[in-house]
């Protein structure tokens, strides 16, 4: 090696390691960055130039270091892990809330629950057999009539306005995957001309891979890179983004619940159409408990439930005070009415007037009250109205409870996944103050060879040769 080119050498060594210094830097900068990954600097020896025939055949030292690129320390198998934990996530946690939800309209146990308001229900009517020649007594029966149907209809109002609540929610993520993959593409581009200039492009990938984490979490989206440095964005193994260019959703289907058993809320294409598959996320999770029914949707088989519950409580009330005599004389009159065509849990109904209560049977004398005391025991026995809404609380209740279940793993699974990708991806600080010593020192350690050598070229030029020395 020339003495000339022994101080390129160490010139060389002196970039690479300001270049170690720099990237050491930036990560203790951005420790506390969400989503940052951290750098390395790779670098690789430079080889001795060839042997021509004027060498000598002498062999020759290497050249020094070469600064080959910046490295983002981030893994691919462990992006995959976070995004698929997430899409589970986002799935259990919106029926986790929903079904809470739900729960919290029920009321139950608790003084505001129907449960409650049956049993005032079922005291009323012994009350007012206890005193059937006083009018006290059956206004307070019309007063607990009103409170059970009023509970039932508020209720069902409550779950209507919940399945709308839920429904928006659904369309605000709908709209926020869209600009999320409008924001991927515009990463794409950037980052495969920044790749294809020779540049470096990791804090542009970062914030490229926390998009595809909130579109994985929200739609359930996978992730397929690419060699030019762009990923593609799946949504149920159909592209929402393919480098550049990127397609959008939609949220189709009924916006009231009582046209969801007709026409149920999906996810659909706009470009071109066609239904959406989803594989998780909060959108699926959104899905599924605005489903009908007949399909599993949690919010309307509750509203079912409760039409079921008023139709059930109506005809075992109804069966009896028929066949009584109300205080205008009449008989075969309903106690409960669920009139007009639409549910029953908001149509049901009790009489307005006390003359329409029917407290004595039609063979009875003036002050029999056999219909008033069977229908205060109706809510007893196995078939009883009482033990009806029961099972509907039950059934909810254990609903609920799995939901949440699944919630608590589903999060304990995304909690593990990130904290695997963290070990790999975030940044030490120990280590990175041991880098950043490493690179001063070998900073230094150039910096005297460089000394070095132009002392030497110093002695050579202006002190070899002189006269008198």
């Amino acid at each position: 090696m020339s003495t000339f080119g022994a101080l390129n050498t160490a010139y060389r060594g002196l970039t690479a390691a300001q270049q170690g210094m720099n990237v050491a830097g930036q990560n203790i900068a951005n420790a506390a960055t969400e989503g940052y990954t951290r750098q390395r600097v790779e670098q690789s020896s430079l080889a001795a130039p060839a042997r021509g025939l004027f060498s000598g055949g002498l062999l020759r030292a290497g050249q020094g270091v070469s600064v080959d690129a910046i490295a983002r320390l981030g893994n691919s198998f462990l992006d995959g892990g976070v995004r698929s934990t997430a899409a589970q996530a986002g799935y259990a946690s919106v029926r986790s809330a929903t079904l809470q939800g739900i729960e919290g309209i029920l009321q139950e146990p608790g003084d505001n629950g129907i449960s409650s308001a049956l049993q005032g229900f079922w005291s009323a009517w012994q009350g007012a057999a206890n005193q059937p020649d006083q009018s006290g007594p059956k206004g307070l029966l019309l007063t607990a009539a009103n409170s059970v149907t009023d509970k039932i209809s508020s209720a069902y109002q409550a779950l209507d306005s919940q399945w709308s609540s839920v429904r928006g929610q659904a369309q605000d993520a709908v709209t926020a995957v869209n600009a999320a993959a409008a924001q991927v593409a515009s990463y794409n581009t950037t980052i495969r001309s920044t790749l294809a200039a020779g540049g470096s492009a990791n804090e542009l990938i970062d914030a490229r891979a926390r998009l595809t984490d909130q579109i994985a979490g929200l739609a359930g989206g996978t992730v397929r890179e690419q060699p030019d440095g762009t990923v593609d964005v799946l949504v149920g193994g159909n592209a929402l983004v393919t480098g550049g260019s990127v397609r959008t959703l939609q949220l189709a289907g009924a916006t009231k619940l009582s046209d969801a058993g007709t026409n149920a809320p999906r996810i659909e294409w706009t470009n071109p159409g066609g239904t959406a598959a989803l594989d998780g996320g909060e959108l699926a999770g959104a899905l599924s408990v605005l489903a009908p029914a007949d399909k599993g949707g949690a919010i309307a088989q509750a509203a079912e439930s409760y039409n079921a519950f008023a139709k059930e409580l109506a005809k075992a009330v109804n069966d009896v005070h028929k066949s009584g005599v109300t205080g205008t004389g009449a008989t075969n009159v309903d106690f409960f009415t669920t009139t007009g065509t639409g549910p029953a849990a908001l149509s049901i109904s009790g009489p307005t007037t006390i003359d329409n209560v029917a407290l004595k049977a039609s063979t009875g004398g003036a002050l029999d009250t056999s219909i008033a005391d069977t229908i205060s025991q109706l809510g007893t026995g196995t078939g009883s109205p009482d033990k009806f809404w029961a099972a509907i609380v039950t059934n909810i209740g254990v609903q609920s409870r799995g939901a949440q279940q699944h919630e608590s793993l589903t999060n304990a699974a995304q909690a593990s996944a990130l904290t695997g990708r963290a070990s790999q991806a975030s940044v030490s600080l120990d280590e990175e103050n041991v880098s950043l010593l490493t690179n001063q020192h070998a900073y230094q350690a150039a910096a005297r060879v460089m000394t070095a050598v132009d002392e030497a070229l110093d002695v050579l030029i202006n002190r070899t040769g002189l006269v008198g020395r």
